[in-house]
């Protein structure tokens, strides 16, 4: 993975189509425990939006690696005073060796990457979420044992988590449908980069009708319909989403053997039912835990420990 070495990741599409799946062969090994590089190294996590997932994973997979993580908590730094991202930048660039950045604006990544010499990872903008498809693509192939021709189904927003499905689902040969309401359709210039990279050999579908999304699906997927930042529009959202919940109903038309997944926190009696998340068929646990060894893979991939 010497080519990963210094190597931001601010999208599921930076990376190659051999290198995804590298990082997933990576992140398997050291969830075996067949793999265990070492890199002392220290990870900033500048984190701009709450996290329960991310934070943890992070800070874990960076413990087991051997390095040490730094809490980069705006409201203790100067940033919540205003200071400039490129000044910011250019400091912490002397001091981590990587540096998370969850934030808002996929555009606040840039600039910070422009700036900055280490690599930077994308740890969720309004625009992304690469690490949360890495571990989701990950689970999946655990679950089938292949990624090719395996159709997953993503009801609700189409929001950072569906864009970066739509692109890796694609990179890996994925089957990918997307059910929302009419006017909160994934961006159009993500749904024709995730076509141009499955040139037809997979399916990219973006539709209205949850039936028609979820039929002979092996994997059902759903998202909080307001996303952190939206929590005023939640009220107007639930009667336009009500018909994308992922419920036991609505898993009836599925494939017999599908799975379902949610990235977390989830709104139960929204999005998805307690049946739902707690049935014989959710992999959400499996899929939480998976965003560490993701990330371990990564880490030690753009460190140049591996």
């Amino acid at each position: 993975m010497a080519a990963l070495t210094g190597r931001d990741l601010l999208s599921v599409a930076d990376l190659s189509i051999e290198e995804l799946h590298q990082l997933l062969d990576l992140a398997t090994q050291m969830k075996a425990g067949t793999l265990t590089p070492r890199c002392e190294k220290v990870l900033g996590l500048l984190f701009s939006k709450a996290s329960t997932r991310t934070r943890v994973s992070f800070t874990v997979a960076m413990y087991q690696l051997g390095g040490q993580v730094i809490d980069l908590n705006p409201n203790v730094t100067q940033v919540s005073r205003g200071e400039p991202l490129p000044d910011t930048a250019r400091v912490l660039d002397r001091y981590l060796d990587v540096v998370a950045i969850r934030t808002f604006d996929q555009a606040d990544l840039e600039t910070f990457a422009h700036y900055a010499e280490m690599p930077v990872i994308n740890a969720l903008s309004d625009r992304e979420h690469p690490c949360q498809a890495l571990a989701d693509i990950m689970t999946v192939g655990e679950c089938f044992g292949q990624l090719e021709d395996v159709t997953l189904t993503y009801l609700g927003d189409g929001n950072n988590v569906a864009h970066s499905l739509l692109l890796a689902g694609a990179m890996v040969g994925m089957n990918i449908r997307i059910a929302t309401p009419a006017q909160f359709e994934p961006a159009a210039e993500i749904v024709e980069q995730a076509k141009k990279i499955a040139q037809g050999k997979s399916e990219i579908l973006i539709t209205h009708d949850p039936i028609q999304a979820v039929k002979g699906a092996q994997v059902l997927y759903t998202d909080v319909w307001a996303s952190m930042g939206q929590e005023e529009e939640a009220r107007t959202r639930i009667p336009l989403f009500q018909p994308y919940q992922v419920n036991e109903e609505l898993f009836n038309h599925a494939d017999g053997s599908a799975i379902i997944l949610h990235c977390l926190p989830a709104h139960r009696g929204e999005e998805i039912t307690d049946g739902a998340i707690e049935g014989t068929a959710s992999r959400v646990w499996d899929q939480a835990e998976n965003r560490m060894h993701a990330q371990k893979a990564l880490l030690a991939s753009v460190l140049g420990a591996i």
